[in-house]
Protein backbone atom coordinates (compact mmCIF):
# COMPACT_ATOMS: atom_id res chain seq x y z
CA UNK A 1 0.00 0.00 0.00
CA UNK A 2 1.19 3.58 -0.46
CA UNK A 3 0.22 6.80 0.51
CA UNK A 4 -1.14 9.26 -2.16
CA UNK A 5 -1.70 13.01 -1.99
CA UNK A 6 -5.10 14.92 -1.65
CA UNK A 7 -5.40 16.81 -4.77
CA UNK A 8 -8.73 16.79 -5.97
CA UNK A 9 -12.02 17.86 -3.88
CA UNK A 10 -13.42 14.00 -4.13
CA UNK A 11 -10.17 13.67 -2.62
CA UNK A 12 -10.74 15.81 -0.03
CA UNK A 13 -14.23 14.32 1.01
CA UNK A 14 -12.80 10.68 0.89
CA UNK A 15 -9.98 11.83 3.33
CA UNK A 16 -12.83 13.69 5.78
CA UNK A 17 -15.31 11.16 5.29
CA UNK A 18 -12.66 8.06 6.64
CA UNK A 19 -13.21 8.61 10.56
CA UNK A 20 -16.95 9.18 10.12
CA UNK A 21 -17.01 5.69 8.58
CA UNK A 22 -14.27 4.09 11.04
CA UNK A 23 -15.28 5.09 14.22
CA UNK A 24 -18.96 4.68 16.09
CA UNK A 25 -21.02 8.09 15.58
CA UNK A 26 -21.72 7.79 19.46
CA UNK A 27 -18.02 8.40 20.13
CA UNK A 28 -15.93 10.16 17.40
CA UNK A 29 -16.61 13.59 17.35
CA UNK A 30 -15.13 14.76 13.49
CA UNK A 31 -13.46 18.08 13.30
CA UNK A 32 -15.86 20.50 11.44
CA UNK A 33 -15.23 20.04 7.19
CA UNK A 34 -14.62 24.15 7.24
CA UNK A 35 -11.26 23.68 9.76
CA UNK A 36 -9.67 20.63 7.62
CA UNK A 37 -10.63 23.09 4.19
CA UNK A 38 -8.88 25.59 6.40
CA UNK A 39 -5.74 22.79 7.01
CA UNK A 40 -5.35 21.63 3.55
CA UNK A 41 -4.36 25.03 2.60
CA UNK A 42 -1.45 24.77 4.76
CA UNK A 43 -0.36 21.09 5.99
CA UNK A 44 -0.30 18.69 2.62
CA UNK A 45 -2.79 15.75 3.36
CA UNK A 46 -2.20 11.70 2.32
CA UNK A 47 -4.68 9.07 1.71
CA UNK A 48 -4.24 5.29 1.95
CA UNK A 49 -6.47 3.21 -0.01
CA UNK A 50 -7.38 -0.35 -0.67
CA UNK A 51 -7.76 -2.54 -3.42
CA UNK A 52 -10.66 -1.36 -4.56
CA UNK A 53 -9.95 2.28 -3.95
CA UNK A 54 -11.96 2.96 -0.75
CA UNK A 55 -9.62 4.73 2.11
CA UNK A 56 -8.39 3.29 4.92
CA UNK A 57 -5.82 5.86 6.33
CA UNK A 58 -4.96 9.03 6.34
CA UNK A 59 -2.58 11.94 7.84
CA UNK A 60 -1.32 15.02 6.87
CA UNK A 61 2.21 16.83 7.53
CA UNK A 62 3.45 20.38 8.29
CA UNK A 63 6.49 21.15 9.25
CA UNK A 64 7.64 23.44 12.03
CA UNK A 65 10.70 24.18 14.45
CA UNK A 66 12.66 20.89 15.00
CA UNK A 67 10.60 18.02 14.50
CA UNK A 68 8.40 16.89 11.37
CA UNK A 69 4.58 17.20 12.73
CA UNK A 70 1.63 15.08 11.25
CA UNK A 71 -1.84 15.04 12.04
CA UNK A 72 -5.35 14.08 11.13
CA UNK A 73 -3.98 10.62 11.29
CA UNK A 74 -6.75 8.11 11.13
CA UNK A 75 -6.32 4.41 9.73
CA UNK A 76 -7.85 0.86 10.22
CA UNK A 77 -6.34 -1.90 12.49
CA UNK A 78 -3.60 -2.83 9.87
CA UNK A 79 -0.22 -2.34 9.92
CA UNK A 80 0.66 -2.12 6.47
CA UNK A 81 -2.02 0.90 6.26
CA UNK A 82 0.08 2.63 9.14
CA UNK A 83 3.29 1.95 7.45
CA UNK A 84 2.23 3.38 4.29
CA UNK A 85 1.23 6.53 6.18
CA UNK A 86 4.68 7.11 8.54
CA UNK A 87 6.28 5.80 5.25
CA UNK A 88 5.18 9.01 3.52
CA UNK A 89 5.54 11.16 6.90
CA UNK A 90 9.34 9.74 7.16
CA UNK A 91 10.00 10.82 3.93
CA UNK A 92 8.83 14.30 4.37
CA UNK A 93 11.08 14.55 7.88
CA UNK A 94 14.15 14.69 5.88
CA UNK A 95 15.52 12.81 8.94
CA UNK A 96 13.88 15.15 11.62
CA UNK A 97 12.07 13.74 14.49
CA UNK A 98 8.66 12.45 14.04
CA UNK A 99 6.00 14.49 16.55
CA UNK A 100 2.03 13.96 16.42
CA UNK A 101 -0.85 13.54 15.78
CA UNK A 102 -1.49 17.11 15.94
CA UNK A 103 -3.93 19.34 13.83
CA UNK A 104 -1.60 21.38 13.23
CA UNK A 105 0.58 22.75 16.26
CA UNK A 106 0.72 20.54 19.01
CA UNK A 107 -0.88 22.78 21.62
CA UNK A 108 -3.82 22.69 18.80
CA UNK A 109 -6.59 19.67 18.24
CA UNK A 110 -4.36 16.90 18.30
CA UNK A 111 -3.44 13.86 20.35
CA UNK A 112 -4.56 10.05 21.24
CA UNK A 113 -6.09 8.64 23.70
CA UNK A 114 -4.58 5.89 25.80
CA UNK A 115 -7.92 4.98 27.93
CA UNK A 116 -11.74 5.76 28.77
CA UNK A 117 -12.47 4.50 25.06
CA UNK A 118 -16.26 3.76 26.33
CA UNK A 119 -16.46 7.69 27.31
CA UNK A 120 -17.34 9.73 23.93
CA UNK A 121 -14.99 12.40 22.63
CA UNK A 122 -15.74 15.95 22.31
CA UNK A 123 -14.95 19.60 20.62
CA UNK A 124 -11.20 19.95 20.65
CA UNK A 125 -10.56 16.76 22.02
CA UNK A 126 -9.51 13.64 20.68
CA UNK A 127 -11.46 9.76 20.39
CA UNK A 128 -10.34 7.06 19.08
CA UNK A 129 -10.31 3.18 19.04
CA UNK A 130 -7.73 1.01 21.71
CA UNK A 131 -5.81 -0.34 19.31
CA UNK A 132 -4.36 3.09 17.93
CA UNK A 133 -1.67 3.28 20.98
CA UNK A 134 -0.60 -0.36 20.47
CA UNK A 135 0.10 0.37 16.51
CA UNK A 136 2.10 3.26 17.33
CA UNK A 137 4.20 1.74 19.87
CA UNK A 138 5.04 -1.34 17.76
CA UNK A 139 5.80 1.60 15.41
CA UNK A 140 8.65 2.61 17.71
CA UNK A 141 6.51 5.74 18.67
CA UNK A 142 7.32 6.98 22.47
CA UNK A 143 4.65 8.55 24.73
CA UNK A 144 5.11 12.65 24.89
CA UNK A 145 3.25 14.73 27.67
CA UNK A 146 1.25 12.16 28.91
CA UNK A 147 -1.88 13.17 29.92
CA UNK A 148 -5.75 13.52 30.85
CA UNK A 149 -9.09 15.30 30.05
CA UNK A 150 -11.36 15.55 32.88
CA UNK A 151 -15.07 15.45 33.44
CA UNK A 152 -16.94 17.70 36.05
CA UNK A 153 -20.50 17.13 37.20
CA UNK A 154 -21.63 21.11 37.51
CA UNK A 155 -24.18 20.60 40.29
CA UNK A 156 -22.55 22.24 43.79
CA UNK A 157 -19.17 22.35 42.35
CA UNK A 158 -18.79 26.78 42.47
CA UNK A 159 -18.65 25.68 46.21
CA UNK A 160 -15.34 24.43 45.81
CA UNK A 161 -13.84 27.10 44.72
CA UNK A 162 -13.11 29.65 47.93
CA UNK A 163 -11.63 33.27 47.43
CA UNK A 164 -11.43 35.82 49.59
CA UNK A 165 -13.64 38.63 48.16
CA UNK A 166 -11.76 41.29 50.20
CA UNK A 167 -8.92 40.50 47.91
CA UNK A 168 -11.44 41.91 44.63
CA UNK A 169 -11.25 45.49 46.19
CA UNK A 170 -7.71 45.85 48.03
CA UNK A 171 -6.03 44.45 44.90
CA UNK A 172 -8.48 45.80 42.29
CA UNK A 173 -9.69 42.69 40.68
CA UNK A 174 -11.96 43.11 38.11
CA UNK A 175 -13.82 40.18 36.04
CA UNK A 176 -14.61 40.92 32.13
CA UNK A 177 -16.32 38.94 30.17
CA UNK A 178 -16.63 37.85 26.46
CA UNK A 179 -19.16 39.54 24.10
CA UNK A 180 -20.16 38.81 21.16
CA UNK A 181 -20.77 41.91 19.33
CA UNK A 182 -16.73 42.81 20.85
CA UNK A 183 -15.04 39.14 20.47
CA UNK A 184 -12.94 40.25 17.85
CA UNK A 185 -11.09 43.31 19.77
CA UNK A 186 -11.31 40.86 22.61
CA UNK A 187 -9.44 38.10 21.30
CA UNK A 188 -5.45 40.34 21.47
CA UNK A 189 -5.69 40.36 24.57
CA UNK A 190 -6.19 36.69 25.19
CA UNK A 191 -3.97 35.95 23.31
CA UNK A 192 -0.80 38.13 24.95
CA UNK A 193 -1.86 35.97 28.02
CA UNK A 194 -1.91 32.68 26.05
CA UNK A 195 1.40 32.83 24.79
CA UNK A 196 2.71 34.36 28.03
CA UNK A 197 1.23 31.03 30.34
CA UNK A 198 1.96 28.75 28.30
CA UNK A 199 5.22 29.74 26.94
CA UNK A 200 7.22 27.46 29.62
CA UNK A 201 5.51 24.36 28.34
CA UNK A 202 7.24 21.67 26.19
CA UNK A 203 4.59 21.15 23.88
CA UNK A 204 3.23 24.62 23.21
CA UNK A 205 3.83 26.79 20.17
CA UNK A 206 3.11 30.44 19.96
CA UNK A 207 -0.23 31.22 18.41
CA UNK A 208 -0.18 34.03 16.14
CA UNK A 209 -3.05 36.55 16.09
CA UNK A 210 -3.93 34.91 12.43
CA UNK A 211 -4.18 31.85 14.49
CA UNK A 212 -6.12 32.76 16.90
CA UNK A 213 -8.60 34.16 14.56
CA UNK A 214 -9.00 30.91 12.32
CA UNK A 215 -9.50 28.81 15.63
CA UNK A 216 -12.09 30.86 17.04
CA UNK A 217 -14.02 31.56 13.06
CA UNK A 218 -17.52 31.11 14.35
CA UNK A 219 -17.16 31.05 18.26
CA UNK A 220 -19.01 34.55 18.57
CA UNK A 221 -22.58 32.97 17.41
CA UNK A 222 -21.80 30.14 19.72
CA UNK A 223 -20.72 32.21 22.43
CA UNK A 224 -22.32 31.79 25.93
CA UNK A 225 -20.83 35.20 26.89
CA UNK A 226 -20.98 33.85 30.97
CA UNK A 227 -17.92 31.01 29.84
CA UNK A 228 -15.32 33.82 28.53
CA UNK A 229 -14.06 35.62 31.25
CA UNK A 230 -10.90 37.16 32.24
CA UNK A 231 -9.49 38.99 35.26
CA UNK A 232 -7.64 42.44 35.06
CA UNK A 233 -5.53 43.33 38.10
CA UNK A 234 -4.97 47.14 38.47
CA UNK A 235 -5.98 47.67 34.78
CA UNK A 236 -3.53 44.50 33.88
CA UNK A 237 -4.65 41.19 32.50
CA UNK A 238 -3.73 38.79 34.29
CA UNK A 239 -6.00 35.03 33.82
CA UNK A 240 -8.38 33.89 31.48
CA UNK A 241 -10.77 30.74 31.49
CA UNK A 242 -11.96 30.07 28.26
CA UNK A 243 -15.01 27.48 27.87
CA UNK A 244 -17.67 26.76 24.91
CA UNK A 245 -21.07 24.96 24.97
CA UNK A 246 -20.10 21.27 24.13
CA UNK A 247 -21.59 21.27 19.86
CA UNK A 248 -20.40 17.48 19.67
CA UNK A 249 -23.73 15.90 19.29
CA UNK A 250 -24.27 18.14 17.34
CA UNK A 251 -20.75 17.32 14.99
CA UNK A 252 -21.64 14.09 15.50
CA UNK A 253 -25.31 13.87 14.14
CA UNK A 254 -24.12 16.28 11.20
CA UNK A 255 -20.36 14.07 10.33
CA UNK A 256 -19.12 17.47 10.74
CA UNK A 257 -20.65 18.99 7.84
CA UNK A 258 -21.02 22.91 9.05
CA UNK A 259 -22.08 24.58 6.08
CA UNK A 260 -24.44 27.84 6.12
CA UNK A 261 -27.37 25.34 6.04
CA UNK A 262 -25.82 23.47 9.50
CA UNK A 263 -24.58 26.74 10.79
CA UNK A 264 -28.16 28.21 10.95
CA UNK A 265 -29.92 24.63 12.29
CA UNK A 266 -27.26 24.76 15.04
CA UNK A 267 -28.02 28.58 15.91
CA UNK A 268 -31.73 27.80 16.02
CA UNK A 269 -31.20 24.57 17.85
CA UNK A 270 -28.79 26.18 19.95
CA UNK A 271 -30.69 25.97 23.10
CA UNK A 272 -30.23 22.02 22.74
CA UNK A 273 -26.36 22.60 23.55
CA UNK A 274 -26.25 24.36 26.62
CA UNK A 275 -26.45 21.20 28.55
CA UNK A 276 -23.11 20.64 28.35
CA UNK A 277 -19.95 22.49 28.23
CA UNK A 278 -15.80 22.33 27.33
CA UNK A 279 -13.15 24.02 28.86
CA UNK A 280 -10.73 24.44 25.99
CA UNK A 281 -8.10 26.24 27.65
CA UNK A 282 -7.20 28.66 31.30
CA UNK A 283 -3.87 30.42 32.37
CA UNK A 284 -2.53 32.81 33.93
CA UNK A 285 0.44 35.10 33.30
CA UNK A 286 3.93 33.98 35.15
CA UNK A 287 4.08 36.77 37.66
CA UNK A 288 0.43 36.28 38.92
CA UNK A 289 0.66 32.44 39.09
CA UNK A 290 0.57 31.32 42.63
CA UNK A 291 -2.05 33.91 43.92
CA UNK A 292 -5.54 32.17 43.57
CA UNK A 293 -6.71 33.82 40.64
CA UNK A 294 -7.37 31.03 38.63
CA UNK A 295 -9.84 30.20 41.83
CA UNK A 296 -12.05 33.36 41.27
CA UNK A 297 -12.40 32.70 37.50
CA UNK A 298 -13.62 29.21 38.15
CA UNK A 299 -15.78 30.12 40.75
CA UNK A 300 -17.28 32.75 38.28
CA UNK A 301 -17.92 30.13 35.57
CA UNK A 302 -19.11 27.46 38.15
CA UNK A 303 -21.22 30.08 39.31
CA UNK A 304 -22.88 30.72 35.88
CA UNK A 305 -22.82 26.96 34.70
CA UNK A 306 -25.34 26.00 37.87
CA UNK A 307 -27.43 28.91 37.21
CA UNK A 308 -27.41 28.16 33.45
CA UNK A 309 -28.48 24.57 34.28
CA UNK A 310 -25.44 22.79 32.65
CA UNK A 311 -24.94 19.88 33.43
CA UNK A 312 -21.25 18.52 32.66
CA UNK A 313 -17.52 20.27 31.95
CA UNK A 314 -15.50 18.33 30.42
CA UNK A 315 -11.96 19.38 29.83
CA UNK A 316 -9.42 19.39 27.67
CA UNK A 317 -6.36 17.23 28.02
CA UNK A 318 -4.05 18.31 31.26
CA UNK A 319 -0.64 17.04 31.39
CA UNK A 320 -0.19 14.97 34.43
CA UNK A 321 3.14 17.18 35.30
CA UNK A 322 0.53 20.28 35.83
CA UNK A 323 -0.53 18.68 39.97
CA UNK A 324 -2.09 22.26 40.10
CA UNK A 325 -5.13 22.34 37.20
CA UNK A 326 -5.38 18.62 38.10
CA UNK A 327 -6.11 19.24 42.03
CA UNK A 328 -8.96 22.20 41.05
CA UNK A 329 -10.79 19.71 38.72
CA UNK A 330 -10.52 17.52 41.77
CA UNK A 331 -11.73 19.75 44.13
CA UNK A 332 -14.76 19.91 41.95
CA UNK A 333 -15.39 15.96 42.13
CA UNK A 334 -13.55 16.12 39.20
CA UNK A 335 -12.47 13.02 37.71
CA UNK A 336 -10.36 11.47 34.59
CA UNK A 337 -11.88 10.99 31.31
CA UNK A 338 -9.28 10.11 28.98
CA UNK A 339 -6.13 9.30 29.14
CA UNK A 340 -4.45 11.38 26.69
CA UNK A 341 -0.68 11.54 24.88
CA UNK A 342 1.27 12.80 21.79
CA UNK A 343 3.71 10.34 20.17
CA UNK A 344 7.54 11.13 18.60
CA UNK A 345 10.10 8.70 16.99
CA UNK A 346 13.18 10.08 17.07
CA UNK A 347 15.10 12.48 18.58
CA UNK A 348 14.42 15.80 19.50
Amino acid sequence: MKATPVLSTADLRDFRSLPVRLHPRSLYVPLPAPVIARHSKTASMYVVRDGSGHVVGRTSTYRFGPCQLFGHTEFTDDDTVFGALMQVVTGAAAGRPLFGPVSLLPNQSGGVITSGFESRGFVDSAWNPAYYPAMYERHGFTRRFEADTWAIDVAGSAGAYTFDDNRIAAERLVIRHGTRRGLRHQLPVLREMLNASFAQLGYYTEISAAQLAEQTDGLAYLLDEGLLVWLEKAGRPVAFLVAVPDISEFLMRTGGRLGPLDQLRLLATRARYRRDAVLVIKGVVPSAQGQGYMTLLSREVHRHLEASGYRTLRSTFVERDNTASAASYRRAGGRPLHGYTFYQRGAA
